[in-house]
């Protein structure tokens, strides 16, 4: 391993694996360097290897290399984990198929509930029972344990989750538990324990993280022990990270070990990306949004930290550890376009995605999509960065006609409805995390990116009221540059559920140093130029289901201070707060931050004119056709100003200026858009 002032001297890399296409993004001597290359699917470590391969770097030279991934999500979204059994207390066997009695359609008599991640002939029982402080009411029946072993020895999995009443208030029984099943059976099985996983409140959160975690174990460790052997084989000069669902990255050996926390790494790295970029900028209060071909993520950045939650759902399942809060829509650029059986427009969720793609691709699709609306109104050319589409824009007319013909309305008409629509589910996630937490959307920058992203942002941003757009030079890999941009972070915490006046200030102090000490364990603190350490307590009022974090100050807990900085979060959050009534500590947390210097980008000299950067003039429709000049992003020159109406089209996404907006090229070739409300 190299010290971090001899990598930042060395070329770096950063890889992201798409549905599509396995984004590179390399850093050598100040230049940034963009490799795009098929997926692999069946086998996502060979895509990452035609990456690394595909630029002209030794991969012996490289000093920093990064990695995102969507195994874990994948195997999720598609069920395909490995086989798993459930260890719990004698009586809880069915907690995790109980869940919170949600029901996915609330007023559907047939709606089915999610397949739990352990099947109830794999759930097995041992008598033991801790009390709510983590004192023994009843100890490790050894028999029960003996019952217990054997079970799974006859049910043949391959990973074991372990998760007890109260184990994050005294793990003992579990450690007794995970040490009897790796001792007794043959070959051991892969462990993990709620108390190691998420040592926090909240059964059923609690055994399903735990579960979800084994169930990944043996597909993620199967994947990044076969990349790592791959591009050691392959020569590469420095370790493994890979991006986790909190926006930063971890060891090889941790995501091993927790694959639950890597479930979201594309989009947290997108995320960081966009944060870099814009804090370059000037701007650390965002709103992000990466919209590709079938859905759009939208986040929130303050004070140039990504908002983080432990309150996301992956598919099915609601994750209770640290990840970007990220919101989902169903709409990019292949949602298709449809008439309901009420005569309604709808826009997705399905998408024709990348193969056979939007009518306008030329690549078979059929289906009126996001993107041929936005040809049909001249918004983008597919031949500007497919070249010859074969005659596809005939069709791709024809398919907004023939949903024109089912509407009653004119082509354009409909056209522009698909839009008004996409833009408004977009809308509607953006209002999820900014107005609906309590943010102002006009004290934020909107950063837009993926390939659809920047066509819709203008119209997005007036829509809720943004008063700025930003456009990346890398819009399309941005998640591959966050990974440059990232650093090592490690989150620990422990529930300690108690009324907040018997909360003794050493007692905290403790618990903070503790969990620290296993984040700093987790940091190769010779690979970082320096760590930062950010504590807080979640707290509530006591009655309450969930908790607000509070931050708590770097020369120790103030618990006075704590309180009167609740009362303020809650106002902020809800509208109101109680000062009046009792408080309730929840969980205390630490994240180790091993900060990674991001690399120096240099920016190519643009000093052309705005005119030379023009190439054509074309008919775009607005709120009616207007003749609208279209710029190549790359000969834009720095500083250039250009007001709307425009199209700028770069090699990865296309931007569009409504009339009154106007666009700018700042010193590191970001386009900035101020728009009008």
């Amino acid at each position: 391993m190299h010290g971090a002032d001899t990598d930042r001297r060395r070329p770096r890399l950063g890889v992201d694996v798409g549905g599509t296409f396995t984004d590179l993004v390399a850093v050598v001597d100040g230049r940034l360097a963009v490799e795009k290359v098929a997926s692999t699917p069946d086998a996502p470590e060979r895509g990452v290897l035609d990456a690394v391969r595909s630029g002209s770097l030794d991969p012996a030279t490289v000093g920093f290399f990064a990695h995102g991934t969507t195994v874990a999500t994948n195997a999720v979204l598609e069920g395909e984990w490995a086989d798993t059994a459930l260890v719990t207390t004698a009586g809880f066997r069915d907690a995790l198929e109980i869940g919170r009695q949600d029901r996915p359609s609330l007023y559907d008599l047939h709606a089915e509930k999610p397949r739990p991640v352990v099947e109830r002939d794999r759930r097995f029982e041992v008598r033991e029972r801790l009390d709510e402080r983590g004192e023994v009411l009843e100890p490790l029946d050894e028999s029960s344990l003996d019952s217990v072993v054997e079970s799974v020895r006859e049910a043949g999995v391959d990973s074991v989750a372990v998760s007890l009443l109260f184990a994050y208030e005294n793990p003992a029984h579990e450690e007794r538990v995970a040490a009897r099943l790796r001792e007794t059976l043959d070959p051991p099985p892969s462990v993990s324990r709620s108390s190691a996983v998420l040592p926090e409140v909240r059964e059923y959160e609690r055994t399903l993280v735990t579960c979800l975690n084994a169930a990944l174990r043996p597909v993620v460790d199967t994947y990044v022990g076969a990349l790592d052997r791959s591009l050691e084989d392959a020569g590469l000069g420095t370790s493994l990270r890979l991006m986790g669902s909190n926006a930063g990255l971890m060891s090889a050996t941790a995501a091993r070990e927790r694959p639950v926390q890597t479930l979201l790494s594309g989009p947290a790295a997108g995320v960081r990306g966009a944060t870099h970029v814009a804090g370059r900028a000037g701007f650390d209060d965002l709103l992000t949004m990466d919209m590709g071909g079938t859905s759009c993520d939208v986040s929130l950045v303050r004070e140039g930290d990504p908002a983080v939650s432990t309150a996301v759902e992956v598919g099915d399942y609601p994750v209770g550890v640290p990840m970007v809060d990220v919101h989902t829509v169903g709409a990019g650029g292949g949602s298709i376009a449809h008439v309901d059986a009420g005569g309604a427009l709808r826009v997705g969720p399905s998408s024709a995605g990348a193969d056979p793609g939007p009518v306008c691709y030329g690549r078979g699709g059929t289906e009126p999509t996001v993107t041929d609306a936005n040809f049909v109104l001249g918004r983008i050319d597919p031949e500007a960065f497919l070249g010859d589409v074969g005659g596809a824009e005939k069709a791709a007319q024809d398919a907004v006609a023939d949903l024109a013909a089912e509407m009653g309305t004119a082509t354009r008409d409909a056209a522009a409805g698909v839009l008004d629509v996409a833009n408004a589910n977009m809308a509607r996630a953006l209002r999820v995390v900014s107005v609906e937490r309590g943010h102002d959307p006009r004290e934020f920058t909107l950063v837009a990116f993926g390939g659809a992203g920047p066509l819709h942002a203008c119209a997005l941003a007036a829509e809720v009221g943004v008063p700025r757009v930003l456009v990346p030079r890398a819009a399309g890999v941005l998640s591959a540059l966050g990974l440059l941009v990232s650093d090592l972070t490690y989150d620990e915490s422990v529930s300690r559920v108690r009324p907040f006046e018997t909360v003794a200030t050493e007692t905290v102090t403790e618990t903070l140093a503790d969990l620290e000490r296993r984040g700093r364990a987790r940091l190769d603190e010779t690979d970082v130029d320096e760590v930062r350490v950010e504590r807080s307590l979640d707290v509530r009022y006591r009655g309450q289901s969930f908790d607000l974090s509070i931050p708590v100050d770097a020369d120790g807990p103030d618990l006075d201070a704590l309180a009167d900085r609740f009362h303020d979060a809650h106002e902020r959050r809800y509208g109101s707060a109680s000062p009046g009534e009792p408080l309730e500590l929840v969980t205390v947390r630490v994240r180790v931050r091993g900060v990674v210097g991001p690399p120096e980008l240099t920016v190519p000299d643009r000093t052309g004119t705005v005119a030379d950067a023009r190439r054509e003039t074309r008919s775009v429709w607005f709120d009616g056709e207007m003749s609208t000049p279209v710029y190549e992003r790359a000969a834009l020159p720095t500083g250039a100003r250009v007001d709307g109406p425009a199209v700028v089209e770069g090699s990865e996404s296309t931007l569009v200026v409504r009339p009154d907006d106007a666009v700018s090229v700042d010193a590191d070739g970001n386009l900035l858009v101020e728009v009008e409300p």
